[in-house]
């Protein structure tokens, strides 16, 4: 693996342009990750903890530019640069992730977190996108976007083809099986897959679902179609209870699971129909009662994030995400892009020891729009004197 020669993942906020007119002290960089053993109090001395640098010795009210910030998976590999922190060292985890299908979404971006901090990363790819997917990956189509922090490339031990739609071969209808693009490929099932990794490794220790499709995501819901509700809610949905149902006999005592949801699920987004709303809010009480069997039978977490808008190839077909992207940068508390890495960072973070308490949470990584009962940049709050990011 390519992240093992790496003592873990330093998860470190860094500045990019950052300006002010106005006595504010530059922040120290903070990392935080995970060591295999208890500590003493006097080991907290040492770079292995959590430490400020350089406290804030001032700060005025003046307006501040935030071009940037953005936390980046730091790989603590270079020994010539002193780096504070406790690393998040997944070396010797091995993680499944379903839904990967190109190097710009959220799935690719927690395979490099988790690789970053060292564990052994598998791939399942819709079967469709497979052939696309391992060319691209052959071809060195990716190389870029699978350098880690380290200057070392992502590797990928394994990319399983999977349609999680069917739990067994007995599900899938005939006219999926002669369909042409999915010749070529077998053993796609939830079930078969399940078993190859089994086979192929034993047993995995993170169990990533990556997966969501709504075939009327543009319809208003009360204009959609049955046989397209159920559709959202088996691939966006029960696709995880399936996954999780037959990867827990192979997941070590300790493991962890990670979905990603959205925001629709608990409040209204025009044009996010199709039942993709009512998909996402029962992922999220599915990851609730998911948490308590999983964890009283099987001693493993289970947790999603809601993440906030990503301008990824999947999200472009729901027709409007640059919409939400641009509303976010306008209505969320911190006033900066989302970027991948941030989920990629929080997932690594869920999946490791240091979350060793937490299970059955939805983990908000949206800049904090959840937290808006209003969006600012409404003309009705014209008048009031909201603060704003200072861009000039």
């Amino acid at each position: 693996m390519a992240a093992n020669a790496t003592p873990g993942l330093q998860i470190r906020a860094t500045k990019q342009c950052i300006s002010a007119s106005h006595d504010i002290s530059k922040l120290s960089n903070i990392s935080f990750g995970f060591g295999s053993k208890r500590k003493s109090c006097k080991d907290f001395r040492s770079p292995s903890y959590i430490s400020h640098t350089k406290p804030i010795h001032s700060f005025k009210s003046a307006p501040i530019k935030f071009e940037r910030m953005v936390t980046k998976a730091m790989s603590g590999a270079n020994e010539q640069v002193p780096v504070s922190g406790l690393p998040i060292d997944l070396r010797g985890k091995r993680a499944f992730i379903a839904g990967i299908a190109d190097d710009n979404g959220y799935g690719w971006a927690i395979a490099k977190s988790l690789a970053a901090a060292g564990a052994e990363i598998l791939v399942g790819t819709w079967v469709p996108a497979l052939n696309i997917f391992e060319t691209s990956l052959r071809r060195g189509k990716f190389d870029e976007s699978r350098v880690l922090p380290d200057g070392s490339l992502m590797e990928i031990a394994k990319v399983y083809p999977l349609d999680a739609v069917f739990d067994c071969p007995e599900d899938v209808p005939e006219d999926v099986k002669t369909n042409k693009r999915y010749a070529g490929s077998s053993k796609w099932t939830v079930t078969e897959v399940a078993e190859s990794v089994k086979q192929d490794f034993g047993t995995i220790d993170i169990l990533v679902h990556s997966l969501a499709n709504g075939p009327e995501v543009i319809k208003p819901l009360s204009e959609t179609s049955r046989k397209g509700y159920l559709a959202a809610i088996s691939a966006s949905s029960y696709s995880f209870i399936s996954l999780l149902k037959h990867f827990l006999p192979i997941m070590n005592p300790g493991g962890a699971t990670i979905s990603l949801t959205y925001i629709a699920s608990e409040r209204i987004i025009p044009g996010y129909g199709g039942g993709m709303s009512s998909a996402k809010a029962a992922l999220e009480s599915d990851t609730k009662v998911l948490a308590f069997e999983a964890g009283r039978k099987h001693k493993i977490r289970v947790n999603t994030i809601s993440a906030g808008p990503l301008g990824s190839r999947a999200a472009k077909a729901i027709g409007f995400i640059d919409m939400m992207i641009n509303y976010s940068l306008e209505n969320a508390p911190l006033q900066k892009e989302l970027y991948a890495e941030e989920v990629g960072n929080t997932a690594a973070f869920l999946a490791s020891p240091l979350a060793s308490a937490i299970t059955g949470a939805t983990v908000y990584v949206d800049n904090g729009l959840n937290a808006m009962a209003v969006g600012v940049d409404s003309p009705a709050f014209a008048g009031l004197d909201i603060p704003k990011d200072n861009k000039s």
